[in-house]
């Protein structure tokens, strides 16, 4: 499949905000963190300015074991961009951290037909583009935590 001008379609990239940079540095080596407030060590995810626990503004970026569960799923069967056209169907996942933060990602190396709520995944990191790596998640062996 081409685009108009018969080039390959493009895959589409994240524009991160400015308060995800941390996130995103963190994924093109290969580490997931996340941000932890230094007031009430609330760990969350989306990162903002402002802790949503205690509103503090004090926080660091914490490196997460990148194990989870399934906490939610959806499997995506029409084509909303032309680089996905020959990857439907794929599974896009929210997943609760062992840390506690959830995060939407895909579930990659499973049959959607397979896909539960609760099964264990670990990281693994997609290097899509030029200082672009996308977290992802793939079923795991230990147990959800």
């Amino acid at each position: 499949m081409t685009n108009f001008n018969g080039e390959p379609p493009r895959r589409p990239l994240p524009l991160p905000p400015p308060e995800s940079l941390g996130f995103w540095e963190a994924a093109r080596h290969h580490k997931l963190k996340v941000p932890r407030c230094d007031s009430c060590e609330q760990a969350w995810f989306p990162p903002s300015g402002l802790c949503p626990n205690c509103l503090s503004d004090k926080s660091h970026w914490e490196q997460v074991s990148g194990c989870g569960k399934v906490f939610s799923f959806v499997v995506v069967h029409r084509v909303y961009n032309r680089y996905f056209a020959d990857k439907v169907p794929y599974v896009v996942a929210v997943i609760e951290l062992a840390e506690g933060p959830r995060l939407l990602s895909n579930v990659v190396d499973v049959d959607p037909a397979v896909m539960r709520c609760g099964l264990a995944v670990e990281v693994l990191f997609d290097d899509a583009g030029p200082g672009s790596t996308l977290p992802k998640f793939r079923p795991s062996a230990a147990p959800p935590a």
